[in-house]
């Protein structure tokens, strides 16, 4: 059965997914234990056209069921619209049209019969900028599980709540102020709220595009150290220009160049043997 969709836009442009209740409790339910040697995702021919430009060629790969995996190359080269295909961010763009399989857990996310309202649910997207609602912290976390009906009584929202923030490593810095405003915590601070947000309907997959390049070496730090805490829970594909930060964190890498998918592998061996010269002369910075 296909479910009604409907979107709240807010002010700032972003969709905030609303699901009818118990929609999301009965997928959770669903759900299978994370399995690292399974894909989450498997991409045959994808491609992306904006109006008659095509910016994505034919873009095969598959993406594991946790781990962390970095998509890099020059400004350009499609990194964030292959990253928007996952939560279908791209329908709402006009003029664009995504064709090829995407398949997530062996079903294709742009069948007729998936709801991209459903489907923004289990994957939770982490934006370049940090965009906390003009709520108290505390609302920020609770906005999702309230909405989507996930807990049913105040003890079980605060459950919630208080787990996202210790998964986002927040919790010891706010936890006595939980009615204060969410945009007045510093940025490094905002974007781990982001993600405990994020976090809170428990999504399987993150998506994270740039996620510190607006922050400080001390924050990027924290929020590294996070990543690499969720790794073992959700399926985390991230967006960077830092070399530096692909080989920390991700455990695979996928360099693009030009919307072509250039070459996709483990980590270590992309940046120490990588097998096509024009990944070698990105990571080594003759060109970028």
């Amino acid at each position: 059965m296909v479910m009604a969709e409907t979107n709240v836009v807010r002010a700032d442009g972003i969709f905030q997914p609303v699901l009818p209740k118990g929609d999301v409790v009965d997928m959770a339910k669903k759900r299978r234990e994370p399995d690292a040697e399974k894909a989450k995702f498997a991409c045959r021919d994808v491609r992306v056209f904006y109006g008659a430009s095509e910016a994505l060629h034919g873009i095969d790969m598959e993406i594991a069921n946790s781990g962390v995996t970095a998509l890099i190359g020059p400004s350009g080269c499609g990194k964030s619209t292959f990253l928007r295909v996952f939560n279908r961010m791209n329908d709402t763009i006009p003029n664009a049209r995504v064709t090829g399989d995407i398949l997530m857990d062996g079903e294709d996310i742009y069948g007729k019969k998936v709801d991209p309202v459903l489907l923004r649910a289990r994957v939770g997207m982490v934006f370049q900028k940090p965009n906390p609602f003009p709520k108290s912290i505390y609302d920020n976390v609770a906005y999702g599980p309230r909405i989507h009906g996930l807990a049913v009584s105040n003890s079980e929202l605060d459950y919630i709540v208080e787990k996202s923030l210790k998964r986002a490593g927040l919790w010891d810095e706010v936890k006595d102020r939980l009615k204060e405003s969410g945009t007045g915590l510093s940025g490094g601070q905002q974007q781990r709220l982001v993600i405990a947000r994020a976090i809170a309907v428990s999504p399987e997959v993150i998506l994270m595009d740039e996620p510190a390049s607006a922050l400080d070496p001390i924050a990027t730090a924290k929020l590294e150290e996070l990543i690499d805490e969720l790794k073992e829970k959700y399926c985390i594909l991230i967006v960077t220009h830092s070399m530096a930060q692909a080989a920390r964190v991700s455990q695979r890498t996928a360099f693009f160049h030009l919307g072509d998918l250039v070459e996709y592998d483990d980590t270590q061996s992309i940046f120490t043997n990588p097998k096509d010269q024009r990944t070698q002369d990105y990571i080594t910075g003759r060109t970028g």
